[in-house]
């Protein structure tokens, strides 16, 4: 996967990292999960608000088995309380088509309840 590390390296040399490293471990972490959730249907209950009815049958957009992250990073988005995850990817289509370099990004906002802050993820519009 040489292609997958110079994918990567790309990526932090155009966009420099800009965010703490445990916020940006959070949020690549969930950026990840999102992307799984919203190709392969796995895991979508856990954002009913993005992806709606847990009980809503999806057929999946791509095979669980052939999806593959090439490359993400997670920076800021205009200030400090909003990011985005920038996610590289290649995976087969249920039509048996595999394309690799799919771009996906993931904005959040940061959040605080009663002193402790989480990153919430947005809708795609």
């Amino acid at each position: 996967m040489a292609g997958d590390a110079a994918i990567q390296a790309s990526l932090e040399d155009a966009w420099p990292a800009d965010l703490a490293a445990d916020d940006e471990r959070e949020l690549l972490a969930a950026g990840r999960d999102l992307l799984r959730a919203d190709t392969t249907g796995i895991g979508r209950a856990r954002w009913p608000a993005l992806f709606g009815d847990p009980g809503q049958v999806i057929a999946p957009a791509f095979a669980t088995s052939r999806l593959r992250i090439q490359a993400a990073i997670a920076r800021r988005d205009g200030s400090a309380d909003k990011a985005v995850v920038h996610l590289v990817w290649a995976g087969t289509d249920r039509g048996g088509t595999y394309t690799d370099r799919r771009i996906t990004d993931w904005y959040f906002t940061r959040t605080s309840t009663k002193g402790a802050s989480t990153w919430t993820p947005q809708p795609l519009t």
